[in-house]
């Protein structure tokens, strides 16, 4: 598969706290590359040929792009507010295609069945009507005023209240979900997914949240995600075809898969189609 224009855009390849001069080997698209940090202790990325690739230090992490991506990275402004706890999750291998693994993120009927009595529960199933759109200014998919009853919504939650939701897709391979934050009714607690392709069917996930949580520790703030995001591998390790199917005709949607289809459709109409099934086979 041709990596069209996903070759132009950001993605992560590992965590900064980590880096060292003997650096990270990993993939990205099939291209073997070289995680490091220099002398100076700036993050440094080559490929296989030794030729740097581009760098940008955001969010914890270290990002990359085997092209020349044509605008900075996505922001997200609730990086800059004070109070918030940053937790870097870590990183999860999961063998799925990166754009199986974003869709996973973006779908709201699973929780009560594969997170059952912590992001969900029967018999609270139905998903309520909520708002799709691609926003054409930034040329981002979003889903707003989506609602959910949760048994236990963050790790600072002491008790089952109805969550509400933002999705966000800036980017290919990342999604940024907006939630109640209990602890201050008022704000949204930032959780995202960040997806670095290895292959066409194999990812690095790398979770990261900014959380206003003063009680919990860090520990079991990152055990917490990691405990939801290991229920969500066993379900898209199963998944059948493995690649993300873009045909609409290919796998039956419902009133609850709004975002889902509306992120293929962009992916579609960007030629995003690394890890992407195109036609029924």
């Amino acid at each position: 598969m041709s990596m069209g224009a996903m070759r132009d855009e950001w993605y992560p390849v590992g965590l900064f706290s980590q880096l060292d001069i003997d650096g990270r080997k990993t993939m990205l698209m099939d291209e073997p590359i070289l995680v490091a940090c220099d002398a100076t202790g700036e993050a440094v990325v080559t490929d296989s040929s030794g030729r740097s690739l581009p760098v940008t230090v955001k969010y914890g992490h270290v990002w990359t792009s085997l092209g020349q991506p044509n605008k900075p990275l996505f922001p997200i402004p609730e990086a800059d507010q004070p109070g918030r706890r940053f937790v870097d999750v870590g990183v999860v291998r999961v063998r799925c295609s990166p754009l199986r693994a974003v869709e996973n993120f973006l779908d709201i009927a699973h929780f009560p069945f594969v997170h059952t009595d912590i992001l969900g529960a029967e018999p609270h199933t139905e998903v309520q009507t909520y708002k799709v759109e691609i926003r054409e200014d930034v040329d981002e998919v979003w889903a707003t005023q989506v609602k959910f009853y949760q048994p236990q919504a963050a790790k600072s939650a002491s008790g089952g209240i109805t969550t509400e939701y933002m999705y966000r897709v800036p980017a290919p391979t990342c999604s940024v979900l907006y939630k109640t934050s209990p602890p201050r009714p008022g704000e949204w607690d930032v959780i995202t997914l960040f997806v670095q392709p290895l292959s066409e069917d194999l990812c690095d996930v790398w979770p990261w949240m900014a959380l206003f949580d003063d009680d919990s520790s860090m520990t079991d703030l990152i055990h917490f995600q990691q405990t939801i995001f290991l229920q969500d591998r066993s379900i898209l390790e199963n998944q059948i075809p493995r690649l993300l199917p873009l045909d609409p005709g290919m796998e039956m949607p419902t009133r609850a898969d709004l975002t889902s289809i509306a992120y293929r459709r962009w992916l579609k109409r960007h030629n995003y189609t690394y890890g992407a099934q195109l036609v029924a086979q």
